[in-house]
């Protein structure tokens, strides 16, 4: 006793400096208690000592008053870093002291072991104002022979699998103070730690308590567990201790209220773009992370996993959600029907946009954000691999589910051949992530995700071939009758083209979605061949059978050739300045197509200059033409060639190089003709008078001839 009296008196000397003293948080009742104590010239160290020898006589009375009283001095008291070390240095003299009686009062202080544990717990807390302070003097005390250590201690009292009334009372009282305040317990270290030592212990408790008993400590292991998902949540919403009533504007925002009115309700701040997919993000802090950690082993051996689950993903759903929000993605309701109403209603340039966005957060969200995911409950939860398949399914299910269900709001839309493009890009998104989708998605609680992934993946594939379909039946119903003026390109030529064009740029992924079977076909040199050749080869045919119907809605034939000719020429034409289309459409298409132009040609000749011509012809029976029967056929070589001319004035050839081979054409067909004409009828006529009745020469009808056809479109 002489020892412990000597160590007294050692650690309340060295307490003896100045104080500040702060008044704000005491109440009436702390105050007068705090005079009390003060008028005792009761310091924290002298509580400790007074505590002490109390328990190693057995007088532990005051030990609920000093429990509940050195609160006090925790709010009312400011000691010094020296003060603390020196005292901290004392206790623990003390307590080194105190393990060295005799076996009698060695065995009178094991019976007030756990007391004196949690006085010093109290103290430390009080004197440990500083971040590191506390952990300091625990330190101090597990590092005495392990003695005091939180595993060891936790080890003793599992031991026996047995806990006294004693004891269990006291664990009530613990467990009181900290279920009726208000206060965060991870808001302290020391307190934290003496928390989750006392659930341990409650946990022990209830596996071996007997009927009468286990009823009431379930009721307050149950409570203690309703504090731990709590605490949990919270860690989670606030791990920088923000607290969730004092938000602070997010950088980037202004905080000036005038802004912040005139703003739409629904306006949406969009992250900045991101082209890198090959990180992950901490969300929380690591020492967040090992809190977490400790609070789900604890939840789990009590039998709250689920409900630890569910409080980690009611906290990170809505940060998931915002993220995929902030990435420009409205939130809807995840109902098949909502969406897919919302989605019919809205205008395609809007939906336009939207996809443009929903790409960069399919590659966002299923590379980064459910990854970064992913990892952190696999750090949170870990040895604890269903717990942690479990939260993270919950917590990303609703952002997932609701990517997947724009996407199938999309892939069920009207297939109009415009849309062609960005369900392509939607089609390549989704399965671009397929494998990470596959990996990330793996366990039974989270693959439903992965398989919606996959049949979103394949309907899109669908949907795309769904459109060609559509292209089809749209070439097919273009009135027949809509004849375009001069013959000229036909706007259907010029849509059907550009868009087989703009389509082939994405060549390697059409071919995927057409073979759909996976099983492809071999190739043949030139000839379409793959899916993808024979149904674009398909559509040419389809314009082509629809061209020639409008040819037929022309009066003239030499009209209808040209028209045919200048579709022909431009459908040939892009196949030719497309690598893709060339790939595909081969270079037997390209001759055929040739062949046609030039029957097209040749049909246009017959139909016009050679009737131009034929009433040029002299009889080569050997006498020679009656003049009167030559000036007759000049007079109708004139009527036709005129008729001829004014008519194919009109007419349009739009392609510059098919505009110079038709004058060619006719330039080598009348001239030649013509000029023998000439020459016969002034041999004819004689004289002076052999050129009265040319009303061309044939340098005037060369000219005319290179003055026909017009190039607009």
């Amino acid at each position: 006793m002489a020892g412990g009296s000597k160590q007294g008196r050692l650690i309340e000397g060295s307490s003896s400096s100045s104080r500040q003293v702060n008044d704000r948080y005491l109440s009436a009742a702390d105050e007068k208690a705090y005079k009390k104590f003060k008028e005792a010239k009761i310091t924290p160290s002298r509580m400790l000592n007074q505590a002490a020898l109390n328990f190693k006589t057995e007088e532990v009375t005051l030990e609920g008053e000093l429990l509940e009283r050195s609160k006090i001095f925790e709010r009312k008291e400011k000691v010094s870093l020296s003060v603390r070390e020196k005292e901290c240095e004392g206790i623990t003299r003390f307590l080194r002291a105190s393990c060295t009686l005799a076996p009698p009062m060695a065995l009178m202080a094991e019976k007030g072991e756990e007391k004196l544990i949690e006085v010093a717990r109290h103290i430390a807390k009080t004197l440990g104002r500083t971040d590191t302070m506390a952990d300091d003097i625990l330190q101090i005390f597990s590092n005495f022979d392990r003695r005091f250590s939180r595993e060891n201690l936790a080890a003793d009292r599992l031991s026996d699998g047995s806990i006294t009334e004693e004891n269990y009372s006291s664990l009530e009282h613990q467990f009181a103070r900290f279920l009726s305040s208000d206060r965060s317990i991870w808001s302290d270290s020391a307190d934290a730690a003496a928390f989750l030592d006392a659930v341990d212990s409650l946990i022990s408790a209830v596996r071996d308590l007997d009927p009468p008993a286990l009823e009431h400590a379930n009721d307050l292991l149950q409570q203690c567990m309703l504090r731990l998902e709590d605490e949990f949540r919270s860690l989670i919403e606030n791990p920088y201790g923000v607290s969730p009533y004092e938000p602070v504007p997010p950088p980037g925002f202004d905080s000036d209220g005038e802004d912040s009115e005139e703003e739409e309700e629904d306006q949406i701040p969009v992250a900045p773009p991101v082209t890198d997919y090959d990180f992950v993000i901490d969300a929380l802090p690591p020492g967040s992370v090992a809190d977490l950690h400790e609070i789900g082993k604890r939840m789990f051996a009590a039998g709250f996993g689920r409900e630890c689950a569910h409080a980690y993903s009611l906290a990170r759903r809505d940060f998931l959600e915002e993220s995929i929000c902030r990435l420009g993605i409205r939130h809807r309701a995840t109902a098949d029907t909502s969406i897919s109403d919302e989605v019919q209603a809205a205008p395609w340039t809007e939906l336009e946009d939207e996809i443009r966005r929903w790409v960069k957060a399919v590659n966002v969200g299923f590379r980064i954000l459910f990854p970064s995911e992913r990892r952190l409950c696999q750090r949170i939860f870990a040895g604890l691999s269903a717990i942690s398949d479990l939260s993270f399914a919950e917590a990303c299910r609703s952002s997932a589910i609701q990517l997947l269900r724009f996407g199938d709001a999309i892939a069920s839309h009207s297939r109009s051949p415009e849309r062609l493009f960005r369900v392509a890009d939607m089609y390549e998104a989704i399965r671009d992530v397929i494998p990470e989708l596959n990996a990330l998605f793996c366990d039974k609680y989270s693959a439903f995700l992965c398989t919606e992934a996959v049949a979103l993946w394949k309907k899109l594939g669908a949907t795309i071939r769904g459109i060609f379909t559509e292209l089809d039946n749209l070439i097919r119903r273009d009135p027949a009758t809509a004849a375009v003026p001069g013959g000229g390109l036909h706007p259907i030529t010029r849509y059907v083209m550009n868009y087989l064009r703009a389509a082939c740029a994405s060549r390697q992924t059409l071919e995927e979605v057409m073979d759909e079977d996976g099983m492809g076909i071999a190739e043949i040199p030139d000839r379409p061949s793959s899916p993808l050749a024979i149904q674009i080869a398909w559509i040419m045919e389809v314009l082509q059978g629809n061209l020639e119907a409008k040819a037929k809605a022309y009066r003239e034939p030499a009209l209808s050739c040209v028209f045919l000719m200048n579709n022909g020429r431009y459908m040939m034409q892009k196949v030719r300045d497309s690598n893709e289309l060339t790939i595909l459409m081969g270079e037997e298409w390209i001759r055929r197509q040739a062949a046609r132009e030039r029957r097209w040609g040749s049909e246009y000749q017959k139909s016009t200059w050679n009737k131009v011509t034929a009433v040029l012809r002299v009889d080569s029976s050997g006498r020679a033409p009656e003049p009167s029967v030559m000036r007759e056929r000049l007079k109708v070589f004139n009527v036709y060639f005129e008729e001829t001319c004014r008519a194919q004035s009109g007419w349009v050839v739009a392609d510059e190089r098919l505009r110079a081979e038709m004058r060619m054409t006719a330039v080598g067909i009348v001239m030649p003709a013509y000029r023998r004409f000439l020459e016969s009828y002034r041999g004819v006529e004689g004289g002076k008078h052999g050129d009265r009745n040319v009303k061309h020469s044939a340098q005037e009808v060369e000219a005319r001839i290179n003055d026909l056809f017009i190039s607009r479109p």
